[in-house]
């Protein structure tokens, strides 16, 4: 492992009452950098999350977290990284402050009072120091989760899911303390379902069924799918996307069909079988045809029709 790559594993694999939640899979972060790793509920994202901070031991495979072996070396791992997981787990009878001081005595952190004064402070929390956490909405209660993250000064974010259930102002403020967070060299592994929020990393990893199906930039992601796709907007009186979704279903080459608001996205990888099935429905049908650029979440769709759900029903993380 090179000195920028905060994250390398090869072959990771885990499985529980034999089933496999991930499948052989490889993945390296760069140092400093936000990688979004991305993928449908089931998918083993959460799975992996534990594994690369010495929570969960995989039954095969292996690899470095910030240069330590994931498996020997797990307690050393725990140190160094800032885990935030999908739930809020702090004491809602205690206040922000109380939270901190508890989470910085677990530490065993030197000079508490004045690095969670820094915490409160870099978050906007101070002014809301002594209120219960059980009162904040979601939002604050996401900047106390985040707080509590980087008390301890750690090399490495794990942030799972970390919007989930909070408004689009929150979901920006929080983006905007993961930049700067990023910028003063941490490196960030964030799970989402957000494209927005995808589309605001470094790079992004995706994940479906235990199978790592694409990862770099968003722009490489995109490309590398390959996709040809058209939008189909209606112009007559009628015209419905959900019947025009219908009749496209199944027909050759088209591999995603995805409404988005009155319009209907059809795209697949192969541009010829594609076009030879649309020609019927180009004209006289009700509907305005564009050739469009395939967008992050066309890709998502497709790479998601094309994965097999090994979990069944409910899935799991």
């Amino acid at each position: 492992m090179t000195p920028d790559i905060a994250i390398q594993v090869r072959g990771l694999t885990k499985a529980f009452d034999s089933r496999v939640v991930v499948d052989d899979l490889s993945l390296s972060v760069p140092g400093g950098r936000i990688m979004g790793f991305l993928g449908p509920n089931g998918s083993g994202k959460t799975t992996t999350i534990r594994m690369l901070c010495g929570l969960l031991t995989p039954d095969g495979g292996g690899g470095t977290c910030l240069g330590l072996d994931i498996v020997t070396q797990a307690h050393a791992i725990k140190r160094q990284v800032g885990y935030m997981t999908q739930r809020f787990s702090f004491y809602e009878d205690l206040s922000i402050l109380e939270n901190l001081d508890f989470v910085a005595r677990i530490y065993g952190i030197d000079d508490r009072k004045r690095r969670i004064a820094e915490s409160l402070e870099r978050l906007g929390l101070a002014e809301r120091r002594k209120q219960l956490a059980g009162e904040l909405s979601g939002g604050w209660k996401q900047r106390l989760a985040l707080a509590a993250c980087i008390l301890h000064q750690p090399r490495l974010l794990l942030l799972d899911e970390p919007t989930a259930g909070v408004d689009p102002k929150a979901r920006r403020e929080f983006w905007e303390q993961i930049h700067t967070l990023a910028a003063d060299g941490l490196t960030v592994l964030v799970s989402t379902h957000y494209m927005d929020e995808a589309e605001r990393c470094h790079e992004i990893a995706y994940i479906a069924y235990g199978k790592l199906l694409a990862t770099g930039t968003v722009e490489q992601v995109v490309a590398g799918a390959g996709l040809t796709t058209f939008t189909a907007q209606p112009n007559a009186p009628g015209a419905l996307v959900t019947d025009l979704a219908r009749q496209l279903a199944g027909l050759p080459g088209v591999e995603l069909i995805a409404p988005f608001g009155a319009a209907l996205h059809v795209g697949g990888a192969d541009r010829a079988a594609l076009t030879a099935s649309l020609a019927p429905f180009l004209t006289g049908r009700g509907f305005a045809w564009n050739e469009d650029v395939a967008t992050l979440e066309d890709v998502f769709i497709h790479l998601m029709g094309r994965s097999r759900d090994n979990f069944g029903r409910g899935g799991a993380e």
